[in-house]
């Protein structure tokens, strides 16, 4: 264990953990993060078919907004979960910057609704931004799995079943 993971602050305070053990959006969040990434992993392969072959725009494109919506669930459920352990909806300390990052998600899957929907780029110009998405999408996803395996690796007692999550503040141990 690095020196640095065993100086951390526990990501849950007893109480929080108690919170977060009880909140109805713990459960929501370790539902809907595997989703996530399964409709990020199909709709990746998707969108490079479409810019390798040229084929599937509209597979690729309705992939990409299955991929936002759920982005969408979980970026709201897990606010949700971040006030009922926490007491904020979001930039709660243990997860601020996993919060910033998840900031930079929404708003590149928004940008890409929002092209889409007003025609604003053409179908390759919307598979690059959709591609720019998912590489923070997979930033994001690897500091969520990183806090939690710090987490998981500083705590004595793992008393709750271990579930991960990605997303805003979907935090489970």
């Amino acid at each position: 264990m690095s020196q640095r993971a065993s100086t951390q602050a526990p990501l849950y305070s007893a109480a929080e953990r108690q919170r977060r053990d009880r909140s109805p959006w713990t459960l929501v969040q370790g539902v809907l993060a595997p989703l996530q990434f399964l409709a990020f992993a199909v709709s990746l392969c998707l969108v490079l078919r479409y810019l390798y072959e040229g084929e599937g725009l509209a597979a690729a494109s309705a992939s990409v907004l299955v991929k936002t919506a759920l982005l969408y669930a979980i970026m709201i459920t897990g606010s949700l979960w971040e006030h009922d352990v926490y007491g904020k909806y979001l930039f709660a300390k243990p997860f601020f910057w996993e919060d910033v990052v998840s900031m930079l998600v929404i708003a590149l899957h928004s940008a890409y609704v929002a092209a889409l929907l007003c025609g604003w780029l053409s179908a390759r110009a919307l598979m690059l931004l959709a591609l720019a998405a998912y590489a923070s999408y997979a930033l994001n996803a690897t500091q969520f799995l990183l806090k939690f395996r710090a987490a998981r690796l500083a705590s004595p007692a793992r008393s709750s079943p271990p579930v991960s999550s990605v997303g805003v503040a979907g935090a489970l141990e």
